[in-house]
């Protein structure tokens, strides 16, 4: 049974409890999963995988949290040619447009997206949102 990364940065808690349903998701599919913090798992560790999921939340002007995730997604987007992601996050503030800028750069890495706009939730998930994660997490298994 293959395993499916699923590595995310939170502020709230908001980011986090979606990649746990992501995770419950990729289980439903079939395959196993790690959640992990991008604090603990560095970039190079998803080299090798098929698929995986990143989550963060929308911070400052509908951005990437800076410090941490930034630089990690930097550094996928050297290797996401011919990655399956799944991208998801929370927001509090504008219209999701942070998602759509991470989409569209990690398409252009060649990346190909298991949800074609990601998976946002404004403020704290409701349940609609959790069932779209775990149908993301189910597209990430073979």
């Amino acid at each position: 049974m293959s395993e499916v990364i699923v590595a995310f940065w939170t502020g709230t808690g908001n980011t986090a409890e979606m990649a746990e349903y992501v995770a419950e998701g990729i289980k439903e599919g079939g395959a196993e999963a790690k959640v992990v913090s991008v604090d603990d798992i560095s970039a190079a560790d998803l080299k090798d995988a098929k698929a995986f999921a990143l989550g963060c939340p929308s911070m400052g002007v509908e951005q990437l949290e800076e410090s941490t995730m930034e630089p990690f997604v930097e550094e996928v987007c050297g290797f996401a040619s011919g990655k399956t992601i799944g991208l998801f996050g929370s927001y509090g503030w504008g219209d999701g447009e942070w998602m759509r800028s991470w989409v569209e750069r990690m398409t252009a890495a060649g990346a190909e997206m298991a949800e074609p706009e990601g998976v946002i939730a404004n403020e704290t998930p409701g349940s609609d949102d959790l069932d779209a994660c775990k149908a993301a997490g189910a597209k990430l298994v073979d």
